[in-house]
């Protein structure tokens, strides 16, 4: 009987219609994710400011300065330190969202990040700063899991891809603000401190005022019936539904039949069990393939700029052109995100990723340069915002957050090391072996969206049949 309670919560939220109620909690959850990006975006903007301040020499580094044998040097340490706390924070601590709540969960790892980013910045070596980004990272890492899993069982089924496409479009809109930030106040000594130092205070103090605002985003109703606490699901499904009648003025339409998800344990090991083995097997394959041509290009697009032949200050003046195209891939994405399969999408991003990087690794002009630059970005932007809206949809609510932590991990492993590969066959064969590298892995993840299930136009519960 709970389990069909649960379906029919499922199918209320489902038949919603288009609605400023509905989109309000689209934005403020989004707002929350604009941190992850901040974070993960603003260390190749500070990195000069922090070597400069002399934080990565051995003596400052401390034990870190050993990490020297994996080609991990300098200021090496502190993005190695980034994508370790990412990595545990989804691969670990995500679990912790099916357990206690989408909503706490979400809020939890929000006042993480403020306060330990806050500390990091005041941090006098190398080691103290190491060490305050990792713990940093681990609630970077839970926040963009519980945002994915938060909103694809909001967001009636009609709308999960516009959803998850207005959500990027919000988050990557920082990436232009910190090219930006770091451009303004490079040299300067805002309050007495090091322009870097106030870059990432701004992301702490920022997420105060996201706190205050999203205390009004309720908890997930789907995962409130599923653990049996119906008497709250139902309050704020009828709440929701006041409102959306109350702003468009008209009645709701009955909700359609719906099957219960298959019950199971609602542990982590269900996500190897046979049912969603193959899921688990091709996502996380994908994400460490995705990341290559993602992250590959975003963060080493100045280095990549200068191997073509571009000036090194005018190839940082390229790259903020190119970097203004973030949320517009996103944006584009409301005009098809729920019209075409997300398979396609998805596929269709990383085909365009690799040709364009293709033809970048063949150009020389300037111009040619910078369009292919922002296409890239676009392309990847669009792939981005279809993966993220497709991956919570292939578990059901009791295992929802573990897996996509489990298959997101991957992409935070391999964007680690994926970026020493980069640097090494930059040095040895350019930036025609940069391409070549990210031509295979998009190749590698076209292969594995391919086997994936449609998930178009179907409620969460019927994809996880």
């Amino acid at each position: 009987m709970s389990g069909q309670h649960s379906a029919d919560i499922a199918a209320r939220l489902d038949r919603l219609p288009p609605s400023r109620t509905v989109w309000t909690m689209v934005i403020l959850i989004s707002l929350g994710g604009i941190f992850e990006f901040y974070d993960l975006f603003f260390t190749g903007y500070v990195a000069p400011g922090m070597i400069g301040s002399g934080l990565f020499k051995p003596a400052s580094l401390g034990i870190f300065a050993s990490l020297g044998a994996l080609k991990v040097a300098g200021f090496g340490t502190f993005v190695f330190a980034t994508f370790a706390g990412l990595w545990l924070g989804a691969l670990v601590f995500s679990q912790v969202a099916d357990r206690f709540g989408r909503r706490i969960v979400f809020t939890g790892s929000l006042l993480w990040y403020m306060v330990c980013t806050a500390i990091m910045a005041f941090q006098t070596s190398g080691f103290a700063l190491d060490i305050w980004r990792f713990i940093a990272g681990v609630g970077i890492g839970v926040e963009l899991v519980t945002i994915d899993t938060f909103i694809s069982e909001l967001i009636p089924r009609g709308e999960r891809g516009r959803a998850f496409s207005v959500n990027q479009f919000i988050t990557f809109s920082v990436v232009p603000v910190i090219a930006f930030l770091a451009f303004a106040l490079k040299g300067t000594r805002p309050f007495g401190l090091d322009y870097w130092r106030v870059v990432i205070l701004i992301g702490s103090l920022g997420a105060v005022v996201v706190f205050v605002l999203q205390r009004g985003i309720p908890e997930s109703p789907r995962w409130l019936a599923r653990h049996g606490r119906m008497a709250e699901a139902e309050a704020i499904v009828a709440r929701i539904e006041a409102r959306v009648t109350a702003e468009t003025g008209i009645a709701l339409p009955a909700p359609q039949p719906a099957a219960p998800e298959e019950e199971g344990v609602g542990s982590f090991f269900e996500i190897f069990s046979p049912q969603y083995r193959k899921r688990t097997l091709i996502l996380s394959v994908f994400n460490m393939a995705q990341v290559i041509g993602f992250y590959g290009f975003a963060a080493w697009v100045p280095t990549l700029l200068i191997h073509r032949g571009i000036h090194v200050t005018a190839s940082l003046e390229y790259a903020f052109i190119i970097a203004i195209a973030n949320p517009f891939g996103p944006l584009l994405g409301t005009l098809f995100a729920d019209r075409l399969e997300r398979k396609t999408q998805i596929i269709g991003g990383l085909a365009v990723m690799g040709v364009v990087m293709a033809l970048f690794a063949m150009s020389n002009a300037p111009v040619i340069l910078i369009a292919l630059g922002v296409a890239f970005t676009l392309a990847a932007n669009i792939m981005s915002f279809a993966y993220h809206g497709y991956q919570p949809e292939l578990y059901p609510t009791r295992i929802r957050a573990r897996a996509v932590g489990f298959v997101y991990s991957w992409s935070r492993i391999a964007a680690a090391f994926a970026g020493l590969a980069i640097g090494i066959l930059l040095a040895d064969y350019g930036v025609p072996g940069v391409a070549v590298f990210i031509g295979i892995a998009m190749l590698v993840g076209i292969a594995m969206i391919a086997l994936g299930p449609s998930t178009k136009g179907l409620a969460l519960e019927q994809i996880n049949h």
